[in-house]
């Protein structure tokens, strides 16, 4: 069997590792063909994860994340592509690869004469949501446009739809109106648990390379510096939790990640008195021994599907905090209730839940506070980490992950 699997782009992500990594899947059964389109400028390329687990990609220059009149000839491109490997499954993943791989595959299913009598090509398509733009990404006439493509690609060219936890299945079927309830399936994200398996013995390198001492806690957020993300808040946070919560606990902030919104961000570190507080470290291959270096792990997006640094985080024990939004919901588990207690343990500032904090999106005075409760509470961070492990480790192994693809396959082609 063959499957043809499409990505926009293989930028530092989760999307970028999952692809590849499902290019690998079962190979003694199952021909791979992972299609890429364009890193553009201002995004760390990771196109090098791909080689290092020996796949090679097939590159379409004009495929990228921007709108403009090079899609139409991507959407040819991979139309020949389509005819050329005849794949019994087309897999598109994230939304720029989903409209031009889906409208590409209803040319390819339908121009045939055998579509004159009511066959047309035995293809079936499947479009993974990492996340969706029907918020937060673009204004609303744009959003609208792109919602209503979405809705008629689920109609007309799309037999499964992919999401990774419940809460983003209830956001795009339920409340945006995408797809029919039967069309999804829900397989979480998986990560490799071996790169991050001796966590315990690893950080010192990274506290050491940017003279972070023991007895200081480290923040860390670590993803590319775009919009989406919104470092803005983080930053904000970060200086309302030194005017208004810090005590006596010394306290630094550390950005991993890089993007064109660096130059900005570092201009407002400096604006809002933070220099000394806050370290840029620029792109980082070596997660393995940046996530055990961190005392707590933020996340301040706007719009998520269901984010693999948290999910990285947990893995190496780090308790996280988050803006509510998408697949974090799932992920972060029921708020927390104590023994004998009736309620969750709660604040009308944040919610402590089973693995994390969560607060509302676009609150800096929020996001202070629920991060001031991780500060001052070492038992509660080193309970919440554990808590995180123990689910990741069970819940999110890249093995499973293979595996319920590969069920969904075979139970489309049957």
């Amino acid at each position: 069997m063959k499957i043809v699997r499409v990505i926009a782009r293989l930028n530092v992500g989760g999307p970028a590792k999952h692809v590849v990594w499902l290019s690998k899947l079962n190979a003694a059964e199952w021909k791979t063909l992972l299609v890429a389109g364009t890193v553009p400028p201002g995004e760390d390329d990771m196109g090098y994860f791909a080689t290092e687990l020996g796949i090679t990609p097939l590159f379409v220059p004009e495929m990228s994340r921007e709108i403009s009149l090079k899609d139409a000839l991507t959407v040819w491109k991979l139309y020949q592509l389509f005819r050329r490997e005849r794949p019994d499954i087309i897999h598109t993943h994230t939304a720029k690869a989903g409209t031009v791989g889906r409208v590409a595959g209803l040319f390819y299913r339908w121009l045939t004469p055998r579509a004159l009598i009511g066959q047309p090509r035995a293809c079936r398509f499947v479009h993974t949501y990492h996340g969706h733009i029907f918020h937060s990404y673009y204004g609303p006439l744009k959003t609208r446009a792109f919602l209503f493509i979405e809705k008629m690609l689920a109609r007309l060219d799309t037999d499964r739809i992919v999401v990774l936890s419940e809460q983003q299945r209830r956001e795009i079927n339920e409340e945006f109106g995408v797809g029919r309830a039967s069309q999804f399936s829900i397989i979480p994200l998986g990560i490799d648990l071996n790169v991050f398996a001796k966590w315990k013995e690893r950080g010192g390198a990274f506290r050491a390379e940017f003279g972070i001492g023991a007895d200081e806690i480290l923040v860390g957020i670590v993803g590319r510096l775009t919009e989406i993300k919104n470092h803005e808040l983080f930053l904000q946070a970060a200086a309302r939790f030194k005017s208004e919560f810090a005590k006596a606990s010394k306290v630094r902030f550390v950005i991993i990640g890089d993007g064109a919104l660096r130059s900005g961000l570092e201009q407002q570190t400096k604006a809002l008195g933070l220099t000394a507080d806050v370290t840029f470290a620029g792109s980082r291959r070596d997660l393995e021994d940046v996530y055990p270096a961190l005392d707590i792990v933020a996340l301040t997006s706007r719009n998520e599907g269901t984010p693999l640094t948290l999910i990285e985080a947990m893995a190496n024990a780090r308790p996280v905090i988050s803006t509510a939004v998408g697949g974090v919901v799932d992920l972060l588990g029921q708020p927390v209730r104590t023994e004998g207690a009736t309620e969750p343990v709660t604040s009308s500032l944040f919610t402590l839940c089973e693995r994390g904090i969560r607060v509302a999106p676009d609150d800096d005075h929020r996001f202070a506070a629920g991060l001031s409760r991780f500060v001052e509470d070492a038992t509660l961070r080193r309970e919440t980490g554990a808590r995180g492990l123990q689910f990741v480790t069970r819940q999110y192994p890249k093995e499973r992950l293979l595996k319920d693809i590969e069920e969904l396959y075979k139970d489309l082609i049957k």
